[in-house]
């Protein structure tokens, strides 16, 4: 508590400081304004950064401190008061630095290129740390259980009391399975949404239809996934599953993927039209003066301009189908098989990674473990998807540019 009254107080001093090192800077300059080297704003600007910065530099120190032990949490008014006074010290020497000759645009652009610097800095060493943890967890794994029956087992079986299968394969066919019918379904009617919205549709229909499917976009995944399991799954089993003689279960491949599909049209279409829509007018209108109909204007002029972005679109999908657990929970169900059959229950490699850390399970136990090397096989194939991409998009820039 005393470490947010502290951040609270600064952020109040620092608006403090900004109208003051504003006004200072007024009464410097005299009757012309234009005599200082930079503008009021800059000097107030200057003197409010100086005045927070310090304080969350000191509360972000205190805080890993107390992360790692060394700092107890007793020691919080002390850290609040240390914080407060760094504030009150930039206060000050920031106020003292205004002068009619100083450079206070030139100080405020070095504060907050180091702050994007800094910002930068931490979205990179995130990323290690998470690809770091899963590397040592899953060197952990690898240590007790065989990496060959792992990659290459067909049976996932965990059993805490021992004697476990625990191979990747039916989780894998299940994850690629499902992804591929989601897929199927978004990026054919997304971009051809998108295609209608940005290139055929009227003002007035795109301003009603464009908000109607990014709505699919904020409906929880959660809803989803009870629309699949009382609603798509047994209209599937009850029209087609039975009926030819494929199955009797409710929760299918078919049915997460449908509903997966359904709700990646948004992430496909709304990026798509914007996409569409970023394409220079020039080139369609130099097409149509060469005589190509609007379809063909479309089909081999915008289409091939925007393709980085599509493929951008369509990877994002992909990473979101990858990574979607509760529609398959619910849609799916959780049998890990491996099978061509749509209509048969199977589950995903999200799916396990939750169901093997749920629980009072013991932490140390390759049952536990695995769910680390099922998350790094998902970077692995993230990595992959972005990969492939890249190429892609390196191979048609060097085609039009």
């Amino acid at each position: 508590m005393p470490m947010s009254w502290a951040l609270f107080i600064a952020a109040v001093l620092a608006a403090a400081g900004y109208l003051v090192g504003r006004g200072r800077a007024f009464s410097v300059a005299g009757p012309d304004v234009r005599d200082l080297h930079s503008r009021p704003v800059y000097h107030g600007a200057g003197v409010a950064l100086l005045t927070l910065t310090p304080a969350v530099a000191v509360l972000v120190v205190a805080a890993v401190l107390r992360m790692t032990g060394i700092l107890t949490a007793e020691a919080g008014t002390l850290v609040g008061v240390f914080a407060i006074a760094a504030s009150l010290a930039g206060l000050g020497w920031g106020v003292s630095r205004i002068g009619v000759g100083f450079k206070a645009r030139n100080t405020v652009e070095a504060i907050v290129l180091g702050l994007l610097i800094l910002c930068s800095t931490i979205a990179i060493l995130t990323t290690a740390g998470i690809v770091l943890s899963m590397l040592f967890e899953t060197g952990s794994f690898f240590r007790k259980y065989s990496w060959t029956d792992f990659f290459f087992g067909t049976e996932w079986t965990p059993r805490f009391q021992g004697n476990s299968r625990l191979g990747l394969l039916p989780l894998l066919w299940g994850t690629l399975y499902i992804s591929l019918i989601a897929l199927l379904v978004a990026v054919p009617i997304g971009l051809f949404a998108a295609i209608y919205m940005s290139e055929y549709a009227t003002r007035r229909v795109r301003a009603i239809a464009k908000p109607a499917i990014e709505v699919l976009a904020g409906i929880p995944t959660i809803v989803y996934g009870l629309f699949a399991l009382i609603t798509v799954g047994p209209m599937l089993r009850d029209y087609f599953a039975q009926p030819l003689g494929l199955g009797n279960s409710g929760s299918s491949v078919l049915t997460a993927g449908l509903v997966m599909g359904i709700m990646l049209i948004p992430f496909v279409s709304s990026l798509s039209d914007d996409i569409i829509n970023a394409v220079p007018q020039s080139l369609r209108d130099g097409a149509l003066g060469l005589g190509s109909t609007p379809s063909e204007t479309i089909r081999q002029v915008v289409l091939p301009a925007a393709l980085p972005g599509i493929v951008g679109a369509v990877l994002l999908a992909a990473s979101r189908a990858i990574g979607e657990t509760m529609i398959v929970v619910l849609g799916a169900g959780a049998a890990a098989r491996m099978s061509l059959n749509p209509f048969e229950a199977m589950t995903t490699i999200t799916v396990k990674i939750v169901s093997q850390l749920t629980g009072d399970n013991d932490f140390a136990a390759p049952e536990t473990l695995v769910a680390f090397a099922l998350g790094l096989t998902l970077f692995v194939i993230t990595l992959g998807l972005n990969i492939v991409a890249l190429y892609i998009v390196r191979k048609y820039r060097e085609q039009y540019e």
